[in-house]
């Protein structure tokens, strides 16, 4: 029998890249975002995948995509938590109020009503058990220069994979997380990566990126593992990137 898998933030970037690998290797895929056409271009026409438009801060919806993934496939073996936003560029004391929320409800807030949705459905099943994979960000370590909202939520991240980990013992559950540094996606151009990223001396640079294929392959990787092994943590980045002794 095929594993199942719920992957968020599967329209684009990581989340596609990783519910491709996740399809190739033979799960079942629930594919979970706003929009509704990306995700059917994720799919790509295969029958193993679920499209499930949703809003992933609304504990409802939420909610629905576990109840549509159970009635589709019988239980969920893994669920990779990659929905997230950068919110706009500012140090604290100019932080927008709405984009610190903003931040919040999507790279927090979200990932632990996925989670608590995914450890319900994986304690009622049979077999019980089953896993969670967070995506940090290596802001969940080292904090990039103006992202006081995006570090803070990637640090609390790191808080609740240790968490859900720990209760999820007793049932079988395991949840590790990982951390990548530039993988080249719509994100990490939109700051600036491409074209010269703010450094802590205030200069720009341009830095290396790699294969959102390769990020995907280490998803894959922590998700394939047999119950009785699991990543804790993981980190991935591009060879020579300002972040080793970033500052």
């Amino acid at each position: 029998m095929s594993r199942v898998a719920v992957v968020t933030g599967a329209a684009s970037g990581i989340g596609r890249a990783s519910a491709r690998a996740l399809l190739d290797a033979g799960f079942c895929v629930a594919l979970v975002g706003r929009r509704e056409q990306p995700l059917v271009e994720t799919a790509s026409g295969t029958p193993n995948a679920l499209v499930i438009p949703a809003d992933v801060t609304d504990p409802v919806q939420v909610d629905t995509v576990f109840e549509r993934t159970v009635a589709a496939w019988g239980r969920v073996d893994v669920l990779f938590n990659n929905a997230g936003v950068f919110p706009a560029s500012a140090a604290v004391d100019d932080l927008d109020l709405d984009e610190w929320n903003r931040a919040l409800s999507v790279n927090l807030t979200a990932v632990m009503l996925c989670s608590a949705a995914a450890v319900r459905t994986m304690k009622a099943q049979s077999p019980q058990g089953g896993r969670i994979v967070n995506n940090g960000s290596i802001s969940a370590q080292t904090p990039r220069p103006l992202s006081p909202a995006y570090t803070a939520t990637k640090h609390a991240v790191t808080g609740l994979t240790k968490s859900i980990d720990l209760d999820g013992r007793p049932f079988g559950i395991t949840c590790g997380q990982i951390d990548i540094g530039n993988a080249a996606t719509d994100l990490t151009r939109s700051i600036g990566l491409s074209d010269g990223a703010l450094q802590p001396n205030g200069e720009r640079i341009v830095e290396p990126s790699f294969s959102v294929q390769d990020a995907a392959r280490a998803v894959l990787l922590m998700a394939e593992l047999p119950p009785n092994a699991t990543v804790n943590s993981l980190t991935i980045t591009a060879s020579g990137m300002p972040y080793i002794g970033r500052g």
